[in-house]
């Protein structure tokens, strides 16, 4: 005979509800934060040990959820020579939410605005858990010399881009430190 879940009186209720697909089950907040923090940490380890020249990152003091980190302008560009400090800020649902990146430092670009904000797909629609904190910074340093133009963020560094002498002007006239 088959088991049936019953109620206190013993009756049999004739429908289950489902449970809402925007819980979480066996998961809470807690867990989701120490998961989140354990993935920064194995991040951290990885990228000190991967040797990249060109970039780093590390949490501001004990907190692991927000990093400080610096991209070298890639040789060969118009951002050759410069150093970028960046915002990296993690939520706890981390790897599956991107996190916000910023830069800190001026910097004239055509996906990047007066702000700081930056227009790059793999930390917005295109974001997967398989990247990590070295991805992100790799790829931002790959947009300084490869910018799309095509979704830009200011309209006056992408309509210089296609002259790189003025282009190179304003980098330097608004990116290097006075």
């Amino acid at each position: 005979m088959p088991r049936h879940n019953q109620d206190l009186q013993g009756n049999i209720p004739t429908t289950m509800a489902a449970p809402s697909t925007k819980q979480r089950p066996f998961t809470s907040q807690g867990t989701d934060r120490q998961s989140a923090m354990k993935r920064l940490q194995a991040e951290l380890m990885s990228l000190m040990m991967s040797g990249d020249s060109g970039i780093s990152a590390f949490p501001e003091e004990d907190d692991i959820f927000h990093w400080r980190g610096t991209i070298n302008g890639s040789k060969g560009t118009v951002y050759d020579g410069m150093v970028y400090k960046l915002s990296l800020s993690f939520d706890t649902d981390y790897p599956f939410k991107p996190p916000v990146v910023k830069f800190e430092s001026p910097c004239f670009h055509p996906n990047v605005d007066l702000q700081g904000t930056i227009c790059l797909d793999i930390l917005k629609d295109k974001w997967s858990s398989a990247y990590d904190v070295r991805t992100i910074l790799l790829s931002i340093q790959s947009l300084l010399g490869d910018p799309n133009n095509d979704s830009p963020l200011n309209p006056e560094a992408a309509e210089l881009w296609s002259d790189p002498e003025e282009f190179r002007k304003m980098v330097e006239k608004h990116d290097r430190p006075t």
